[in-house]
């Protein structure tokens, strides 16, 4: 172990740079969670590896010219230039709209980035990968969008309550007060979004909708963004049964991570048949998000990574 010192210019104003309550150097041992961070005035401590604190180094030097140049620093700004963005794409280039209190929500990754191209030419996209790489986040901005634009009058969320079985009828509460638990997620990303008093405007009218999967069952669903997250848990009759609730002036996106399937061993999952189907279909796109996706605690793609190792151990001894 060896410790290193880096020392910022005279001109950083550290308040910028370190955040609020040093909320950029928490986050930086967040993302460094083996080295050891200390940082008072214009000083930084860096104790570990030799290799692991340089390249820390150089990322702090590359958080300095920014929060030089841009007289600000938010964690979003750090995730975003230590994935690799340019500094000067950041603010325009990869935004797909202002969220609540002004929050830019951006297309942050290569396969995020595609995502959204791949919207504007295709009406049904598969967005394939692991926990954390923001495939449905991505994907319900995009239906906000295209909702704030008047592109579109709905947006449909749904997933298959899988996890939760016959164990529905169990739960407390009207239908709502059941499946909410399951839809969580969604309502997360939505007041990112939306202010509360909009997204209770959208909700009540009708203009948002969020349900289980067997609600669209004898729909057709036109004017819309309808996207369909967890996927990897339909059978192949309740994919078919969504896809072709399609109707006019209508985009479908269908999120998923074939790693995490919860059907019964036997009974194959309808995203995956799905893909094998619809392949080289005109009008279809597919977008595969891996690790180097993932924008949730680093912790989150190590764990990842770790899980795909062990997968493919059995195999080596094949």
């Amino acid at each position: 172990m060896i410790e290193k010192i880096f020392e910022l210019s005279e001109h950083t104003d550290t308040t910028v740079f370190y955040g609020v309550n040093h909320a950029n150097i928490h986050l930086l041992k967040n993302l460094h969670p083996n080295l050891r961070l200390v940082a008072r005035g214009h000083v930084i401590k860096i104790s570990g590896s030799e290799e692991e604190a340089d390249r820390l180094i150089e990322n702090i030097q590359k958080l300095e010219r920014y929060a030089l140049d841009n007289n600000s620093l938010s964690e979003e700004n750090i995730i975003e230039l230590l994935k690799g963005v340019a500094p000067d794409e950041i603010k325009f280039v990869h935004l797909i709209l202002h969220g609540v209190n002004g929050k830019s929500i951006m297309a942050r990754t290569a396969n995020q980035q595609k995502l959204v191209k791949d919207y504007d030419t295709n009406d049904l996209l598969f967005a394939i990968g692991p926990a954390g790489s923001g495939k449905t986040y991505t994907a319900i901005a995009l239906a906000v969008r295209a909702l704030k634009n008047k592109e579109i009058k709905k947006i449909i969320l749904c997933r298959p309550a899988v996890e939760a079985g016959e164990k529905l009828g169990f739960l407390p509460g009207d239908m709502k007060e059941k499946i909410d638990p399951y839809l969580q997620p969604l309502y997360d990303a939505l007041q990112d979004m939306l202010t509360p008093l909009r997204l209770k405007e959208y909700m009540e009218n009708g203009t948002i909708q969020i349900a289980p999967l067997a609600f669209m069952r004898g729909r057709t669903l036109s004017d819309a963004v309808i996207i369909l997250d967890e996927a990897q848990n339909t059978t192949t009759m309740q994919i078919k049964m969504f896809l072709t609730r399609m109707g006019l002036n209508a985009k479908m996106i269908v999120t998923g991570d074939v790693t995490q399937i919860d059907l019964p061993i036997q009974q194959k999952s309808g995203l995956i048949d799905a893909l094998e189907v619809l392949k080289g279909v005109k009008g279809i796109a597919k977008v595969e998000f891996d690790v180097t996706d993932i924008v949730r605690h680093k912790l989150v793609q190590r764990i990842v990574e770790a899980y795909e190792k062990r997968a493919l151990q059995p195999l080596k001894g094949e």
